[in-house]
């Protein structure tokens, strides 16, 4: 199984859409087989989804996403775990036993659209992408 988690400097990035690169974990059997992490290829509608689900992934992980992306992803066989924050290795450690816990998302609706001037201002402060 594979897991993307959106990755900004080492850490889950509050925006699934707008992080520099996805982190993607191979799981097997409760093991870590491969971790690679690759730039993310840009941010379109229904783009991403895609994107990943022909990679094999089967999970999501983010600091942030809007209703539609989920809905997105779920039609893509993608379950995103949403309001994940901290280091990139922790949080794949916890998914690995079962321990990551989802949370409330760090982006309020509507933040992401447009990718540019009309985008709106998230709920959290640059500091909240990099809690533990």
């Amino acid at each position: 199984m594979k897991i993307a988690i959106s990755t900004d400097a080492g850490f889950v990035s509050a925006h699934f859409g707008r992080c520099p690169s996805f982190t993607i974990a191979e799981i097997e059997e409760e093991k870590i087989l491969k971790i690679e992490e690759i730039n993310n290829p840009g941010h379109q509608p229904a783009f991403l989804p895609n994107f990943l689900a022909e990679r094999g992934v089967k999970y999501i992980i983010c600091g942030g996403m809007g209703n539609r992306a989920q809905m997105l992803f779920a039609e893509k066989n993608i379950t995103p775990i949403i309001g994940v924050t901290g280091k990139i290795e922790e949080v794949i450690e916890k998914f690995v036993k079962g321990q990551l816990k989802e949370g409330e998302s760090l982006c309020k609706p509507g933040a992401g659209k447009g990718y540019g001037l009309e985008k709106e201002e998230c709920d959290h402060s640059e500091e909240d992408t990099h809690l533990h």
